[in-house]
Order: structure tokens, then C-alpha cells, then sequence
């Protein structure tokens, strides 16, 4: 009986490791297909694109009803540093292999 538990338990953990491998396989591959669009997002912040249209909505430029979070410095900054962190670790855990 004690064999039986312990290949259900085993059953139970290995189920559950293989179905956390799989998602990080499909987010892992979702943010690779997004590598041309961080490029792009990477671009608007760095050639002066973003600041053009931060100083407009500053001014009042822009519709108030737009959605605008792209212009909130410090997300836009924040999220392209962790995107340039995960693909980082991406480079150093491919290099591993």
C-alpha cells in the first residue's frame, strides 16, 4: 500500500512539473515572438519618438480619452529594462546547453 501513495504522489508531482515545463516553454516562446515589437518599442523610447509625445500630452495635445500608459516614463522604462533582463537570462541559459 505504501508503494501505491508513493507512485500517486509521484504521479501527482511529475504531473504537475510537466504541465508548469509547458507553460514556461509557451511564455517563453510568446516573448521571443515579440522580440521585433520590444525592438520597436525600444525604438520609440530611444530616438526621441516617446519624448515628442510625452511633451504633447504634457501640453494637453492629446485626447484625454486615449489611452496613454506608453507615456508614463518610468512603465515604459521599467518594462523595457525587465524585457532586456529576461532576454539576458534567455542568452545565458542558451548558452548553458
Amino acid at each position: 500500500m505504501e508503494q501505491i501513495e508513493r507512485i500517486r504522489k509521484m504521479e501527482e508531482i511529475m504531473d504537475r512539473v510537466q504541465n508548469a515545463v509547458r507553460q514556461c516553454q509557451d511564455a517563453l516562446q510568446n516573448f521571443a515572438d515579440l522580440e521585433d515589437e520590444i525592438d520597436e518599442l525600444n525604438t520609440y523610447y530611444m530616438d526621441g519618438a516617446w519624448r515628442e509625445d510625452y511633451e504633447a500630452d504634457e501640453k494637453g495635445k492629446i485626447p484625454k480619452d486615449l489611452k496613454r500608459g506608453v507615456l508614463s516614463q518610468d512603465t515604459l522604462f521599467d518594462l523595457l529594462e525587465e524585457t532586456d533582463r529576461l532576454q539576458n537570462a534567455i542568452r545565458i541559459m542558451d548558452e548553458d546547453e
